[in-house]
C-alpha cells in the first residue's frame, strides 16, 4: 500500500488529463507529474535515502510541493511537513527531532535551514538537476509504514510529531468521497490555505479522482485571486479555517461577486459559528461541508453535508448547523469520561475517536503516545456532546473550559451568541484568574469595518440568551485576534495578554 500509487493508476490510464497548476497556466499533466515524482524517487535513492527515511518541507504553497510529496512516497520515503510561518528556529528543532535526512525549502522561509545531508531551495537550480536521472520504480510500502510526519502545534511545550501510515492517509482519501464530497476528474482543487496542514492532505482524493490541483500565483490566499480563479478554471474546491471562509464570504458580499465557479468549500480546523455558516450560505449558496479532524486522525472524525447544513425544514437544523455533524465512515466516536467510558446522550465529556486514521503514535514519545490513545480510542482532548442522532457539538477543548464558582463554562456557547451582534465580526472567549470566583468569563471582540461595539448591549445579549453566571465579567475590543498559519485563534495568547496585564496592575510584571 503506496500512496504514489494513487498517482502512477491515474497516469498510466490517462497520461494527458490535466493535473498541475500554477494560478490559471497548466504546468503538467498527470503523465508528467508521476514521471516527476518517478525521477524525483530516482534522485532520492542515488542520494543514499533509503525507504523509511525522512525528507522534510519547509515551503511556501508551491507547484513543487505536490511533486515532493508523491516523489517521496514513490521511494518509500516519509515526509515532514513544516508549517512555513514557523521561526526558522522551531522549524530547525522539528527537523532535527524528526532526524529527517534531507529538506526542501523555499527561500522566502526556509533560507537558513540545515539538514544534516541536503537542503535544496525547491525554487533553484539544485531542484532541476534532482529530474536528470531515469524514473525509478515504485518503492512498495507496508499499510503501516510511515508516511505522514506532522507536527503539532505545539500550544504546551515542545510539538509532538504525529505519525500517519499510509493506511491512515489512504482511508482519509477514501472517506473523502464517501462522507465529504464526490470528486469528478473536472474538478479542481485549490492550495491558498498551506498545503503543510490539510489542504495538503486533501491532494490524496483529488490525486485518486484525477482531479486538477491548483497552486495560487501568489502562493497562498487571496480572496479575490481564488475568486478569479474560480472563474477562469470552473468547479473550484477548497478546504480552509472558518477564518478563511469569513474571508471569502466578506469579500463575495463586498463585490458581489459571482460564485458559480465553486462546486465545494470544505471547512474545518475549528467549529464554525452557526451565525457564520448561514451567512456562507446565504451568500454563497450551498456549497459548504464542514469536517471535524485532528492531525492525529486526519480530517476524519466528524462531517457535516451540504445536504444537511442546507435541509432548513428539519425542525433542529438550528443546532445541526451548531454542530460537527455525524462520524465519519470508517470510524467511531463517542464522548466519554475521563476514562473512557461512553456517556448518554446529551452529556459533555471528552471526544474519542476510534478507526483506521487514528495515528500510529508520537514519533520517539510512547509516554505521550499511551496517554492520548488507550484500547484503540484516540481520546482528543476536546469536550463535546453527542444528540439522540449522533449529531456532535463541540464545546471546546478541555483546557480552555472555564471554571467560575465551580461551575463548567464552555466559551463556544458564549461566543456563539456574541456573534448574534451584527455590530460583531469576531469574538473569542477565555477565563481569567479572580480571587473570588477562580476565573471570570472575559470576551475579546472584533468590530465589523464601520461598526462600534456597545459593551452595554453586548451584556443585555447575553442575559437574554445564556444563564447570567455563563455572561463575560469583562470586554475587550481589540482590532484583531491572534491566530495561527491554519487561521485558528490563540487563545492561549489572549490569556498571556490578560496574565500580564495583571501582573503589570500589581505591579508585579
Amino acid at each position: 500500500m503506496n500512496l504514489a500509487r494513487t498517482l502512477a493508476r491515474v497516469a498510466l490510464a490517462d497520461p494527458r488529463r490535466p493535473a498541475l497548476y500554477e494560478g490559471s497556466r497548466l504546468l503538467r499533466d498527470y503523465g508528467a507529474l508521476a514521471d516527476r515524482a518517478a525521477r524525483l524517487a530516482a534522485a532520492f535513492a542515488a542520494g543514499g535515502l533509503q525507504p523509511g527515511d525522512r525528507v522534510a518541507l519547509f515551503m511556501r504553497n508551491h507547484p513543487a510541493y505536490l511533486e515532493l510529496l508523491f516523489g517521496a512516497w514513490w521511494a518509500g520515503l516519509a515526509v515532514v511537513p513544516m508549517n512555513a510561518k514557523l521561526h526558522l528556529r522551531e522549524a530547525q528543532w522539528i527537523l532535527d527531532h524528526a532526524q529527517a535526512r534531507w529538506a526542501f525549502m523555499t527561500p522566502d522561509v526556509g533560507a537558513g535551514l540545515q539538514a544534516p545531508e541536503r537542503t535544496i531551495d525547491a525554487t533553484g537550480a539544485g531542484y532541476v538537476d534532482l529530474f536528470v536521472l531515469p524514473p525509478a520504480p515504485l518503492v512498495a510500502r507496508a499499510p503501516h509504514d510511515l508516511a505522514w510526519l506532522f507536527y503539532t502545534s505545539g500550544t504546551t511545550g515542545k510539538p509532538k510529531g504525529v505519525m500517519l501510515t499510509h493506511r491512515n492517509l489512504m482511508t482519509m482519501g477514501l472517506a473523502y468521497f464517501v462522507d465529504v464530497d464526490p470528486v469528478d476528474p473536472r474538478d479542481a482543487i485549490v492550495y491558498g490555505p498551506p498545503m503543510s496542514h490539510g489542504a495538503g492532505l486533501y491532494a490524496i482524493p483529488h490525486v485518486m479522482a484525477g482531479a486538477r490541483h491548483v497552486v495560487p500565483a501568489s502562493g497562498g490566499f487571496d480572496p479575490a485571486e481564488v475568486f478569479e480563479l474560480s472563474r477562469t478554471l470552473g468547479r473550484l474546491t477548497m478546504f480552509a479555517a472558518p477564518t478563511v471562509v469569513r474571508r471569502l464570504v466578506d469579500h463575495a458580499e463586498a463585490t458581489q461577486a459571482d460564485c458559480a465557479g465553486f462546486k465545494t468549500i470544505v471547512y474545518g480546523g475549528a467549529p464554525m459559528y452557526a451565525a457564520d455558516i448561514a451567512r456562507a450560505i446565504r451568500l454563497m449558496g450551498p456549497r459548504f461541508v464542514q469536517i471535524y479532524g485532528q492531525g492525529e486522525s486526519p480530517m476524519v472524525i466528524t462531517a457535516l453535508s451540504r445536504s444537511r447544513l442546507g435541509d432548513t425544514g428539519h425542525p433542529r437544523h438550528a443546532q445541526r448547523i451548531a454542530s460537527v455533524g455525524v462520524a465519519q465512515t470508517p470510524v467511531e466516536v463517542r464522548v466519554a469520561t475521563p476514562d473512557g467510558e461512553p456517556l448518554p446522550p446529551g452529556s459533555v465529556g471528552e471526544v474519542l475517536v476510534r478507526g483506521d486514521t487514528v495515528m500510529a503514535g508520537y514519533w520517539r514519545d510512547p509516554d505521550a503516545t499511551a496517554a492520548a490513545v488507550r484500547d484503540g480510542w484516540l481520546f482528543t482532548g476536546d469536550m463535546g456532546s453527542l444528540d439522540e442522532d449522533g449529531f456532535l457539538t463541540l464545546k471546546d477543548r478541555s483546557k480552555d473550559v472555564i471554571i467560575s464558582g465551580g461551575s463548567n463554562i464552555y466559551p463556544r456557547e458564549v461566543e456563539e451568541v456574541l456573534l448574534l451582534a451584527p455590530e460583531v465580526a469576531e469574538a473569542a472567549v477565555v477565563g481569567a484568574s479572580d480571587n473570588e470566583w477562580g476565573e471570570i468569563v472575559v470576551a475579546f471582540v472584533v468590530a465589523r469595518s464601520g461598526q462600534r461595539i456597545d459593551t452595554a448591549a453586548l451584556d443585555a445579549l447575553c442575559l437574554e440568551h445564556i444563564g447570567r453566571f455563563k455572561r463575560p465579567r469583562r470586554y475587550e475590543v481589540v482590532p484583531a485576534l491572534p491566530k495561527n498559519n491554519y487561521g485558528k485563534v490563540l487563545k492561549r495568547t489572549l490569556r498571556e495578554q490578560l496574565s500580564a496585564g495583571q501582573a503589570a496592575a500589581d505591579g508585579t510584571a
